[in-house]
Formats: C-alpha cells, sequence, structure tokens
C-alpha cells in the first residue's frame, strides 16, 4: 500500500513538474486564453511604402490585440537578415515577420539556408502591382514603344538588386517583349532619382514612388492581372499585348511552430484590421491593394509560388 502511494505521489510530482516547466517555456506560456501579454514586434524587411505599409498595419493590431505591436526594421541581404531573426525566435507569437515573396526569391537566390516551411503563415494582408516606368522625355508611351527602343539598343533598366522581386518581374515582362536589357541594381538610390539622373532608361518599382513626379515620369504599364486604382489610367501589360502577371504579395508569419490557437488570435487581428475603413483609405493613398487571405489560403499560395519562382529563377541563372 505505502509502495503504490508512493509511486502515485512520484507520479502525480513529475506532472506538477511538466506543468511547470512548460508554464514557464516560452512555448506553454502563450495560449490563446492569456496572448498577448506584452508588446509584439513586427519585424520590417524593407523600407520605402514596405515599411508605410507596415506601420498602418500595425498600428491596426495593436488597437484589436489590445498591446503594442512595434514595426522594427531589420533590413539586409534582400529580407534574410529580418528572416534568420525571425526563425530563431521563440514560436510564442511574439515575434512576427511582415513577409512577402522575397522568401522564396530569397531562399532561391542562396541567401539563405531555410525556406518558407521555417515559418507558419497567418495571414496575407495584400499586394502591390510593380510598374514599369520611363523619362516622360523618352517619347515611350507604350511597351510597344519600348520594346522597338530595345531592339535598337540594349536598355538599362533599374532593379531592386540582382534576384530581387523587381529583377524577376521585369525579366519576365521583357521576355515577353523579345528584347534583352541590362539589370542596373539602384544600389542606396531609388527608382526615380536613377531614372531622371539618367542612370538608366527604364525602372521597375510600385507605382507610389513615381506618382508624385508624373510631369517628369511616365508610367507605361503595371504587370497585373486588372489595372491598379493609384494609377487607374495605366494600362496592364496584358492589355498591350503582354502575357504578363507578377504581383507583390505581402502578409503576415510566424516562427513554426507557434500554437494554433496563437495564430488564430493574430489572424482575426490582421483580418479586423485589412478589413476596416480606415487601412482602405490608407492603402489607397499608399498604392497597396488590401486583399485578406487566412492562414491557410495564404500558406497555399506562398507554397505555389515558390515552386514557381524556383523555375523562374533557374531559367535566369539566379538560382543557387
Amino acid at each position: 500500500m505505502i509502495a503504490k502511494m508512493t509511486s502515485v505521489l512520484r507520479i502525480r510530482s513529475l506532472q506538477l513538474a511538466a506543468m511547470a516547466a512548460l508554464a514557464l517555456s516560452p512555448w506553454g506560456s502563450t495560449l490563446a486564453s492569456d496572448y498577448p501579454k506584452q508588446a509584439v514586434e513586427m519585424t520590417v524587411l524593407f523600407g520605402g511604402s514596405s515599411a508605410t505599409i507596415a506601420q498602418v498595419l500595425a498600428d491596426g493590431m495593436s488597437k484589436q490585440l489590445k498591446v503594442p505591436v512595434a514595426a522594427v526594421s531589420r533590413t539586409g541581404g534582400g529580407g534574410a537578415a529580418g528572416y534568420a531573426f525571425v526563425k530563431a525566435s521563440p514560436p510564442n507569437g511574439y515575434n512576427i515577420v511582415w513577409n512577402s515573396n522575397s522568401i522564396n526569391t530569397t531562399f532561391h537566390g542562396g541567401n539563405i539556408p531555410f525556406d518558407y516551411r521555417s515559418f507558419d503563415p497567418v495571414a496575407q494582408v495584400g499586394m502591390e502591382v510593380p510598374a514599369l516606368a520611363v523619362r516622360s522625355d523618352s517619347g515611350w508611351k507604350t511597351l510597344a514603344d519600348v520594346a522597338a527602343a530595345g531592339k535598337k539598343q540594349k536598355l538599362k533598366v533599374g532593379i531592386s538588386g540582382r534576384g530581387a522581386f523587381t529583377h524577376l518581374a521585369s525579366a519576365a515582362l521583357f521576355k515577353k517583349m523579345g528584347i534583352e536589357v541590362i539589370f542596373v541594381p539602384y544600389g542606396t538610390g531609388s527608382a526615380p532619382v536613377e531614372l531622371l539622373g539618367g542612370r538608366v532608361d527604364a525602372a521597375l518599382q510600385w507605382p507610389s514612388q513615381f506618382t508624385a513626379m508624373a510631369d517628369k515620369i511616365h508610367i507605361v504599364a503595371v504587370t497585373s492581372d486588372k489595372r491598379v486604382p493609384l494609377v487607374p489610367h495605366v494600362p496592364t501589360a496584358k492589355e498591350q499585348g503582354f502575357d504578363v502577371s507578377m504581383v507583390m504579395w505581402r502578409g503576415i508569419a510566424v516562427p513554426a511552430g507557434t500554437p494554433k490557437d496563437v495564430i488564430a488570435r493574430l489572424q482575426s487581428a490582421v483580418q479586423a484590421t485589412v478589413t476596416s475603413a480606415e487601412f482602405k483609405a490608407q492603402s489607397v493613398k499608399l498604392g497597396f491593394e488590401p486583399e485578406y487571405l487566412p492562414a491557410v489560403d495564404f500558406g497555399k499560395l506562398v507554397a505555389s509560388d515558390d515552386a514557381e519562382y524556383a523555375k523562374l529563377m533557374l531559367e535566369l541563372g539566379l538560382k543557387k
């Protein structure tokens, strides 16, 4: 009898110890019932419009979660620095990443040793559509004009960086146009500055970068299936006879292994923010298109894009 009671007590002690250890761990302490209990950090991988939209999203999520959501810039390596930081963080919902197609391009470009499967999807927030722009004094009004010029001499095309999304989108577009171009990374510059300075003949970037200089810069086309609300007068590449569809999705992800109920709490905060009138109004000003997708559907999109970009980068000699 004593031996039996001793055994029961020992088992109970082990159970209590396990529960205590779980409660003290960064994983066990994070349950939807008490999450979040502290500020959440959102790692932002890039500057420009991406960082601005991230801040708008963070502000909205702060209201929903009732704790501060701080947008923290961790740039470098085409997203590599930020992704590495979040991957190494405890999967407890307190470190999230403002991710994009860059998780695919950065991995296949050899800048990180892990792929999208190191993260669990939370939700897609929306998309940004690249636009091809030229100087107004070039006289090029359409993609056909650019193609004709490109057949006479190799054009210099500005991109964010080798292997970056703008590089892939540009390559896909000019391949359809049937011309070879010279890709020029901006370095520390920006698309409008490089374009107006004459260092590049054309540039592919987000429309919001060009709209403030409409008198000096002409946007020739966007690479989405439909026109962009910020520049509704600009036709798509498809409308001009070039079958290209390349858009940059953006969303929220967390380290793999984050509790499902925590992901659900974050997903709910993202959905409420993205579908709010305030977020939509801010997005119009920034040229960003809100398009919410829940975790499951967002995960499918990321996986599908990964396969497509792997193929495209292999064709371009960019896959490592």
